[in-house]
């Protein structure tokens, strides 16, 4: 199959962090993206709250300084640098111990000018819990930099272990900024508007599934999911919880990177066992669209219709009363099904693609791989 392997399909993002660098990567392959956030992500920057504990911090310096996740460190010392507080809190932070929930949290702390004493492999605030309190936390003052889905059990397993905890959360979560747009595209993912839905944090897998439960559309969307018409993909196992305990399934890839979700859809639809191959070329059913070697077919809804029943019947007979009864709406008759046969072979620009047969229908001329 030539052209690009994520031709014609349509892919919802649902988060709002980092959008736009997963978008271009989606589009380069040949993906067409739309914008549909869960949930909005809210800066703390501002907040004297965050500005409260990073001076408590200074006043008591701790042993051992917690970074969650990337962007929250970096967004805590750019919040530092704003009130004037960068200079003494990066001389703080060298002084401790400064452990790392994974790559992008070291990378951030690298980015300050600092190194990273441990980071956790699997990156799971499990790890890293238990990686500390087999070492013993007991009198020790540990500061945690939190993302938006709060403390992960971090603060109350410290505390509990005898460590005097502080808190700083950096960013949190809201309601998402086009409410409209998120329901718009939870009912195209259950009514076959799209063939995935791409999630980058829990809390953003658990409020899609909230908004598809109390729309009326989960069992909908299980049923797609089920039968491989929709991919749930997620950044990481973590953020696939939420969808897997809503009976959905969500492919992670090992590497819980962006550019590792990318390459497994890139993998999962550039898949050879995907393609019809017919006397016309490689053909290729997405939920809105059929691509044929590559090119996505300028179709109608009827004339897609046409093509997806064709293909259903794998080169066998389709008569043309059962294509007209499965035309949308009331345009379906001997002569609507012609018009929408002869459209389909014009926009293919193949008349090879579909066979007819006098006085029984039209089958798609499938070929041997």
């Amino acid at each position: 199959m030539v052209g690009e392997p994520l031709a014609g399909c349509v892919m919802v993002i649902t988060a709002d962090r980092r959008k736009r660098e997963l978008a271009s990567a989606l589009e380069r392959r040949g993906a067409q993206v739309v914008f549909a956030p869960a949930l909005s992500t809210v800066s703390h920057l501002d907040d004297q709250q965050l500005i409260a504990a990073t001076r408590a911090l200074l006043a008591e310096p701790p042993d051992i300084v917690v970074a969650t996740t990337g962007i929250g460190f970096r967004a805590w010392v750019e919040a530092a640098d704003a009130a004037g507080l960068a200079e003494p809190l990066i001389s703080v932070l060298r002084d401790a111990r400064l452990i790392a929930r994974g790559p992008k949290a070291r990378g951030a702390i690298q980015a300050a000018g600092l190194e990273a004493d441990w980071v956790a492999e699997s990156e799971t605030a499990a790890e890293l819990r238990d990686y500390l309190l087999a070492e013993g936390v007991k009198g020790s003052r540990i500061a945690v930099q939190h993302h938006g889905n709060g403390s992960d059990g971090l603060d109350e397993a410290f505390a509990q272990a005898g460590a005097q905890v502080l808190s700083l959360i950096v960013y949190g979560w809201g309601p998402p900024l086009d409410p409209g747009q998120h329901e718009t595209w939870v009912d195209g993912a259950a009514e076959g508007q799209c063939d995935a839905a791409l999630f980058t944090s829990a809390p953003g897998a658990e409020a899609w599934v909230a908004t598809a439960q109390a729309r009326g559309q989960l069992d909908c969307i299980r049923e797609r999911n089920r039968a491989g018409d929709l991919v749930l993909a997620s950044v990481g196992p973590i953020t696939a919880g939420p969808l897997e305990q809503a009976g959905l399934t969500s492919p992670f890839p090992d590497r819980w990177r962006l550019g590792a979700l990318v390459r497994e859809l890139v993998k999962h639809y550039g898949r050879d066992d995907v393609a019809v191959e017919t006397a016309a070329g490689s053909l290729v059913l997405r939920a809105t669209s059929a691509v044929l070697d590559g090119e996505v077919l300028p179709l109608s809804p009827s004339g897609l219709t046409i093509v997806k029943q064709l293909a259903a019947a794998q080169g066998a007979v389709v008569t043309r009363e059962q294509l007209a009864s499965a035309l949308p709406g009331a345009t379906g008759g001997p002569h609507a099904v012609e018009a929408a046969i002869n459209r389909l072979r014009e926009a293919a620009n193949a008349k090879a693609l579909v066979k007819t047969v006098v006085k029984r229908g039209y089958a798609l001329a499938v070929t041997a791989a």
